[in-house]
């Protein structure tokens, strides 16, 4: 367990609390006390109620839905910490909203994830930590340092009584392909993709998987279920497919949309994703299948790191 000096200080932001919270547990920590409201006019004011001059401070804040109000809270936390004379400023970002609007695939669109980059280093930060960006290329939007952790070791973790023989991982779309190697390899298993393509300028679209699912255990890998529209169909298609059973591992539990409704009828065994994002009530009560795990003893081993200038991507190496 990661030990940390009266220097540090975490406070969470109101997108993630009880993430916050566990991270604290971890370090063995009492949580920064801070007041936060939104006022009638949709106006957003943090007041901080400890101490943080010439301390190292860490704020936990996911930038999930409602994205724009959650990332407000953390820029004005920011600048509330700035002029309150901290030492140093690191936004912990378990989502980072905005990253899927990471380059121009047409004319005169923005790239919106540069921007947030941009606006939270101009509020203050001095470093982010964050996990499982869509695309690891993000990072370099950043003029600051970037800790860029990974949630594979917890979802792993759960996974360890499974009977990896006849599993295969999947990945339910080119561009997901490096994230779900790395389970694959470090499980010994084979790996498939589901390739999807546009037959014309209609909605029909044509499925072909490379690799083998018929009579496996299939394992699908993902950094997020959004509108769920991509893993139901995935799996689906691996069902029809001859695969014995689908499971679905995602970091990001973003539910937007009718993701609950989809995912109520997919043809899954099992949903596994991490804490990054609150997961409401009525998803855990109606997905009987969801299993949340956590990553605040990642989070809060890295802030301890952090901290001491020891190294953060150790974390990582292991067998």
């Amino acid at each position: 367990m990661a030990m940390v000096p009266d220097e540090v200080k975490v406070f969470g932001g109101r997108g993630n609390p009880d993430l916050s919270d566990a991270i604290c547990n971890y370090l063995e920590i009492r949580p920064g006390r801070v007041h936060a409201e939104t006022f009638p006019d949709g106006e957003l004011f943090v007041k901080l109620h400890d101490d943080v001059r010439g301390k190292d401070v860490f704020v936990v804040q996911s930038t999930c839905r409602p994205v724009n109000d959650n990332l407000m809270e953390l820029l004005i936390f920011m600048d509330c910490l700035r002029r309150a004379s901290a030492r140093r400023i690191t936004a912990v970002l378990p989502y980072f909203g905005y990253a899927r609007q990471d380059r121009k695939e047409e004319g005169r669109v923005p790239i919106t994830a540069k921007l947030v980059s941009n606006i939270i280093r101009e509020a203050g930060a001095d470093r982010v930590l964050t996990m499982d960006l869509h695309a690891s290329q993000i990072q370099g939007f950043f003029d600051i340092p970037v800790d860029h952790l990974t949630a594979e070791p917890v979802l792993f973790k759960h996974m360890k009584d499974i009977d990896f023989k006849n599993v295969v991982f999947v990945s339910p779309d080119v561009g997901n392909v490096k994230r779900t190697r790395v389970f694959a390899e470090k499980a010994g298993c084979d790996l498939a993709i589901i390739d999807k393509r546009r037959t014309s300028g209609t909605t029909t679209v044509m499925y072909h998987i490379i690799g083998e699912v018929e009579g496996k255990d299939v394992i699908m890998i993902d950094d997020m279920i959004a509108t769920a529209g991509t893993v139901c169909e995935a799996a689906k298609i691996v069902r029809e497919r001859g695969a014995r059973s689908v499971r679905a591992a995602a970091t990001h539990a973003v539910f937007a949309g009718a993701a609950v409704d989809r995912l109520e009828n997919a043809p899954l065994t099992e949903i596994v994703v991490t804490d990054t994002i609150p997961v409401s009530p009525e998803a855990r009560k109606r997905l009987s299948n969801l299993v949340v795990v956590s990553v605040s003893e990642i989070l809060g081993e890295a802030i301890a790191r952090i901290h001491k200038h020891q190294s953060v991507s150790s974390l990582f190496n292991h067998s």
